[in-house]
């Protein structure tokens, strides 16, 4: 069972014989209905029956089929890409650009030069003494800036480097991330050689029972 282009299937089409007998299409169009030759069936889709159809008279009725005159809502192509860290903190970024560039205000913040000369702006002024707000942007900022830096952590120190490069797995290789996670300057400043050594490193100090 199909739309008038024949292109999309149709799912959930009444199919019913004349002598009580029903079903229904699945995701692919198909349908299967036991029919003696006395019987005659019809389509129903949304509420509107087809015209019956006399099974005497279907030329092969193990491959009967037809198309039917419904609208199809069909998606534009949609492309699914990987998960990227970069470009999920650039986002992020843009998401809270706000509160990722809240300063408090203080004297230099307030202060403006214009051609009158210098003088105070009023907005950071009312700013200034808004001081509830000010701390809960700046933590909300705070818990951002930890949380991006978390994500950086775990794109670089990752299971599959880690296992590759110590064979460890399981518990046991939960408990060596934990207990050996970098911090973020070195993830971020190190270079490839100098993470692989480290992660060597610490793998023999794990072995020794040991940690930083």
């Amino acid at each position: 069972m199909y739309d008038e282009s024949r292109t999309y299937p149709l799912e959930a089409v009444s199919v019913i014989s004349t002598s009580g007998r029903g079903t229904t299409t699945n995701a692919a169009g198909f349908y299967q209905l036991e029919v003696s030759e006395k019987d005659s069936i019809y389509f129903s889709y949304l509420g509107k029956p087809t015209q019956r159809f006399a099974v005497l008279k279907i030329t092969n009725p193990t491959q009967f089929d037809l198309s039917l005159k419904v609208p199809v809502n069909v998606l534009a192509e949609v492309k699914v890409a990987p998960r990227n860290y970069k470009l999920d903190s650039i986002q992020n970024r843009k998401d809270y650009q706000k509160v990722f560039e809240f300063r408090r205000p203080n004297v230099e913040s307030m202060t403006s030069i214009g051609p009158m000369g210098a003088g105070i702006d009023v907005n950071e002024l009312i700013r200034l003494f808004q001081f509830r707000k000010n701390k809960s942007t700046q933590r909300f900022q705070q818990r951002l800036l930890q949380q991006e830096e978390d994500k950086a952590i775990d794109h670089r120190f990752n299971k599959a480097l880690v296992n590759r490069l110590t064979h460890l797995s399981g518990e046991e290789l939960q408990r060596f991330m934990l207990l050996f996670r970098p911090s973020y300057n070195f993830t971020q400043y190190a270079s490839d050689y100098d993470f692989g050594e480290y992660i060597k490193e610490a793998f023999k100090k794990f072995k020794r029972g040991k940690s930083f």
